[in-house]
């Protein structure tokens, strides 16, 4: 695992040291912030390679020389890889291995023709180059799905790497002692090796023997067994037959209380019908004499209001001529004779004219006045005549308003709904009488019901109490003894189960030490045989590894959750194909979708790091693996990653370095450590979170 980053001028880093644990360490950020540079630290320190340009792109701007230092452990060891790089792009390396805080340089340089060269020396003790290393343990940002477009020879080799088929050679030479062992494994697991196996077939025959006796005696309680079914089969049905003539007592009483209940509501809806219709009737009485007498009284209503008007305009008339009247007045006042001459001209006068003789015309103001006073006395009685006639025509209108509130057209009508009153007394009066029959006459739903009863009745004759409680009774007792014989035939089961169970656990051991007695065999002819890469220990490995990576990963399909249930990779000669399978059928890899294609690369790699749990480096690094995941795909990649980092303590944790946006859902206990990386003037700055 790697235990510190050191990035010095490097990239975007100006001094930062990172400290690691294994488990998951999460790097969150905004885009630019420097996480992905960890990764070219990391490749860089190690193999001297990186995803830049060129090698001076690593330089963090504005300075002369940048480095990256990586320190990690493998196997107990401590190692630390430096590598630095200048304006002109020269080259430093050097490997260290640390012990007791002391540094002892083990390679530098990359002068392979002086048989120099720190990136060998580096490959040889993580056990796989750059490439391998990337495709299996490095996944760069949108490359997720490299590992399943590799091509075959590259993934065979990864694979080879993966289990150290290189080191068969070795392996081999310990083949006597793994033999020695495998048999004492054998011995200590179940109690048994291959020379007992005689034993167990003598062991294995009188469990046989005992089991015949047992299921002899299973035979005869599962008669038992049916001879009871079939009396509580009849027993159940006779009881049947009568709980439903007595629920039909119940129902009978029910839908004569709903028949009683149902006519009595009817009988108040009825009732209050008859009481509106007279309501109507008495409402609409004397209506229509009145509607005959309308022209009659709006013609005098008519008649009334233009005489009105005639005595009120005469009355306003002889007013105004009073008015003038008045002022001829005051002018005849004026010109009074004095001496009988004109006061006008002098000229002698024996009288004035009638219209300028005061007398004369306070005499026709006094007539005028009384001609008012009986033009008043008319207009007084054509108003009342108005009056009487607008409230004769107010009763009419009332009178209308009533018809058309009932809509009643005409008197034909209301004789028709006081038949219908005389009808519904008469119902009503039947239906008061309380037998059933005649309430059901009240109306058709009445009937409907009356006839429900009668089928009721016919359901329930015949009903005994006391001959239904003797057969619940009776059908108890059967059940009892069906218990009894449930738990008699599941004792007798439980001990054939069980001496079934030792047989085939005896005759499972039988074939296993069999198959370790031919597993020696062979481990033999392997010793002394088998030493090809690609003979048929290497193809039976690589076999293994590929099933171990299939099922893994399909563990790992299971938890993410996609249509795709199982992976399969196989060895067909020199190819390495990926077969992916819903519950129905084989889906194409092309035929995925990009969220699929996500899951099933990463389900491959982690099927790998699962083989990498105990091979040097045990590290994963991923950089964005939760795009094109939804949430719940991210939450279940959690998951994934958080158990795969929490191997027993007798195997080495698998270390996850992951880069990404999504730091929330990393946020649970399983989590070791998490980085927090932001962009500043100065150049990339870590905090631990």
């Amino acid at each position: 695992m790697i235990t510190s980053i050191e990035l010095r001028d490097f990239l975007s880093h100006e001094d930062t040291t990172i400290n690691l644990e294994d488990g998951v360490t999460i790097f969150v950020g905004e885009n630019g912030a420097g996480k992905s540079s960890i990764i070219d630290a990391i490749t860089f320190s190690l193999f001297g390679k990186h995803t830049r340009k060129s090698n001076k792109g690593l330089i963090r701007r504005g300075n002369n020389q940048g480095a990256a230092i990586i320190k990690f452990s493998i196997k107990d060891k401590q190692y630390e890889a430096e590598r630095k790089i200048d304006s002109k792009g020269n080259l430093k390396a050097a490997l260290f291995e640390v012990t007791d805080n002391n540094r002892v340089q083990i390679a530098s340089g990359e002068r392979k023709q002086f048989k120099e060269s720190m990136t060998e020396q580096v490959e040889k003790i993580i056990g796989m180059d750059f490439e391998k290393l990337k495709i299996a343990s490095i996944v760069q940002q949108g490359e997720l799905n490299s590992i399943i477009n590799a091509k075959p020879k590259e993934f065979k080799e990864l694979l080879n790497a993966i289990i150290g088929i290189d080191k068969l050679d070795i392996a081999s030479e310990s083949m006597k002692k793994i033999t020695k062992e495998f048999r004492e494994k054998n011995r200590t697991e179940s109690g048994h090796d291959d020379t007992q196996i005689d034993i167990l077939r003598k062991d294995s025959k009188k469990h046989q023997d005992e089991l015949k006796e047992t299921k002899s005696k299973k035979d005869e309680l599962e008669l038992q067994k049916k001879d009871l079914d079939k009396k509580i089969t009849k027993l159940e049905g006779e009881e049947s037959l009568e709980k439903e003539k007595k629920f039909n007592i119940g129902q009978l009483k029910d839908k004569t209380s709903d028949l009683q209940n149902y006519v009595d509501s009817k009988i108040k809806e009825i009732k209050d019908e008859i009481g509106r219709n007279k309501e109507i009737i008495r409402s609409c009485k004397g209506c229509f004499e009145k509607l005959g007498q309308k022209k009659g009284f709006e013609k005098n209503l008519k008649k009334a209001t233009k005489e009105e008007i005639d005595a009120h305009d005469k009355i306003q008339k002889i007013k105004e001529e009073i008015v003038s009247l008045k002022e001829q007045e005051n002018l005849a006042e004026k010109l009074q004779l004095k001496d009988n001459k004109c006061p006008v001209c002098g000229s002698e006068v024996e009288e004035l004219k009638p219209w300028l003789q005061v007398d004369h015309i306070k005499e026709k103001i006094i007539k005028l006045k009384q001609n008012i006073d009986s033009k008043k006395e008319e207009e007084d009685n054509h108003s009342q005549e108005k009056i009487e006639a607008t409230n004769k025509l107010k009763e009419i209108s009332a009178a209308e308003t009533i018809l058309d509130t009932y809509s009643i057209k005409n008197e034909e009508e209301l004789v028709s709904i006081q038949k219908k009153i005389e009808v519904k007394e008469k119902k009503v009066s039947l239906a008061d009488s309380k037998k059933l029959e005649d309430m059901s006459q009240i109306d058709e739903h009445a009937k409907v019901k009356f006839g429900e009863i009668l089928e009721l009745r016919l359901k329930t004759e015949g009903f005994d109490e006391a001959k239904f409680e003797k057969k619940t009774i009776e059908l108890k007792q059967k059940r009892e003894d069906k218990a009894n014989n449930y738990k008699n035939l599941g004792i007798v089961e439980n001990q054939v189960k069980t001496a079934e169970k030792t047989i085939k656990e005896i005759e499972k051991s039988i074939l296993e030490l069999e198959k370790v007695k031919d597993y020696i065999s062979r481990l033999d002819k392997i010793q002394n045989n088998v030493f090809s890469r690609d003979g048929s220990v290497a193809t039976s490995l690589r076999s293994w590894a590929l099933n171990s990576i299939s099922i893994k990963a399909s563990e790992y399909l299971s938890v993410l959750n996609t249509k795709i249930q199982r992976i399969t990779l196989s060895e067909k000669t020199r190819d390495v194909s990926i077969a992916c399978y819903s519950k129905t059928e084989v889906l194409e890899l092309e035929s995925l979708s990009g969220g699929e294609k996500v899951s099933v690369a990463l389900a491959l790699r982690l099927g790998m790091a699962n083989l990498l749990g105990s091979s040097n480096l045990n590290l994963m690094i991923l950089d964005e693996p939760t795009t094109h995941l939804d949430a719940e795909r991210k939450k279940s990649l959690v998951e994934v990653l958080t158990q795969l980092s929490g191997i027993g303590k007798s195997q080495t944790a698998m270390q996850f370095l992951i880069i990404t946006h999504d730091a929330e859902i990393f946020e649970n206990e399983h989590v070791g450590q998490v980085h927090e990386f932001k962009s500043t003037e100065e150049g990339s700055k870590v905090t631990e979170l």
